[in-house]
């Protein structure tokens, strides 16, 4: 059994597994070579050889415990029927919502789209040595209807959005409920043995609708997980204090905190789940003697606790991947 899964499923601390968010990505120069012959992103993500040789660069690189899978979110709206685009400088755009497609759309004209992300996992698994994990990964529903809905496009991202047409949304909840459960099998049977649940925007949920748009849909999703066997890690990022609530009400494998997320306070109130990240990502963009100080900060802290070394969001493109290899490899000299 891998560092990780060890963690995940047996609580062990006797070592911190790490990878990173992102760490497949725009810091790599063997990243950006491919890149830049592969200007249409979405066609990048559905070349199942590039998409497994981009997962498997970190690896290559650093001893990290586990490659996560070249893909998207976006992947899941885009298999739904929508026209998905990857604008430079503004991100992806869902050029014009087509409810009555996305609705329509059978199991097996969706799983035919999406068959070259689990030809890319099952290459990937082939290619990855014995004692690595696999993570696979999917959009919680709030954060895919925040890019359904270009939600990021017209609002101002520090305010909590206020979401109109509830009837039209609630057919849309239930229909990705039920096609990120389709992925996310799909995606397990490939060869992929952890799900992270990705909810990168829950912090602009209002207070009073996190039941309906942030803890059922995780808890609908991590449920199905437990059914079958697969460790899921969320990440509600941007959930501050609310993230308790969350861990007692979704009831993940392992919660990942971001950098708003004060360390001590998890560890002392995040019970029976394991933790993973919290290191600001900005801080390897500055002083390497800071960024270093900054990972024991956080293998002090969580040195008692089952904990995945990560960070609060994924690296960043500024990134010199020289600092990831001496963080990589300082976390790897623990031992307890």
């Amino acid at each position: 059994m891998s560092k990780l899964l060890k963690c995940l499923i047996n609580k062990d601390i006797s070592c911190v597994p790490i990878w990173f968010m992102r760490q497949a990505g725009r810091y790599l120069p063997e990243f950006k070579k491919i890149r830049s012959k592969n200007q249409n992103f979405l066609k990048l993500c559905f070349n199942s050889d590039l998409a497994s040789e981009l997962t498997m660069q970190p690896m290559k690189r650093f001893n990290l415990d586990a490659a996560i899978i070249f893909s998207d979110i976006l992947v899941i709206p885009y298999a739904l029927r929508q026209q998905i685009e990857f604008r430079e400088k503004n991100g992806p755009w869902n050029k014009n919502l087509n409810i009555n497609k996305f609705l329509e759309t059978k199991e097996k004209d969706f799983l035919l789209t999406l068959k070259p992300v689990y030809e890319a996992i099952k290459k990937t698994k082939q290619t990855l040595k014995k004692d690595k994990s696999l993570i696979a990964f999917v959009g919680a529903p709030w954060t895919l209807l925040i890019y359904i809905y270009n939600l990021k496009e017209n609002h101002n991202l520090s305010e909590k959005i206020n979401l109109k047409n509830k009837s039209e949304i609630k057919h849309i909840l239930k229909k990705l409920d039920e096609f990120l459960k389709l992925h996310i099998i799909h995606q397990k049977e490939a060869g992929a043995e952890i799900i992270q649940i990705f909810d990168s925007w829950a912090g602009l949920i209002k207070e009073g609708e996190l039941d309906e748009y942030c803890f059922n849909p995780n808890r609908s999703l991590v449920k199905f997980c437990n059914e079958n066997e697969i460790p899921s890690i969320c990440f509600p990022k941007g959930l501050k204090n609310k993230y308790q609530e969350f861990i007692e009400k979704v009831k993940p494998t392992a919660i990942s905190i971001d950098q708003e997320v004060d360390p001590l306070w998890a560890k002392n109130n995040f019970k029976e789940v394991c933790i993973q990240g919290g290191m600001n990502p900005k801080l390897l963009l500055g002083n390497e003697r800071v960024a270093l100080e900054e990972t024991e900060r956080y293998l002090d802290i969580f040195k008692n606790n089952p904990y995945i070394f990560n960070l609060g969001h994924g690296i960043l493109p500024e990134t010199n991947p020289e600092i990831v290899k001496k963080i990589v490899d300082r976390v790897n000299l623990v031992k307890r």
